[in-house]
């Protein structure tokens, strides 16, 4: 799987990059034809909080699943987005069978 990283209006660490690369290959056991990822990471100051928000578009051949999860961390934020996921994948795969 091919996985793109941008972070709007700041710079991500190495480490939040691997998270999520790790967090993303996890992904792979549940459909194991997912082509790309795409992961905008963004920080959202329209309240008094500013809140981590992590948007994920997954391209499987057919459809594009897409997610967007907002906490107080970005590493939170990527959990609930793969675990949105996941259960988007399972959804579509007993669909499908």
């Amino acid at each position: 799987m091919d996985v793109t990283i941008q972070s709007i209006h700041f710079d991500a660490d190495s480490k939040l990059k691997t998270f999520i690369n790790r967090k993303l290959d996890k992904l792979e056991t549940f459909d194991d034809n997912i082509l790309a990822a795409d992961v905008f990471l963004k920080l959202d100051s329209h309240h008094s909080v500013k809140e981590k928000v992590v948007d994920i578009k997954v391209n499987v051949p057919g459809v594009t699943l897409f997610t967007s999860e907002s906490s107080k961390s970005f590493e939170e934020s990527t959990d609930l987005a793969v675990e949105n996921l996941r259960r988007q994948l399972v959804k579509r795969k007993t669909k499908m069978s």
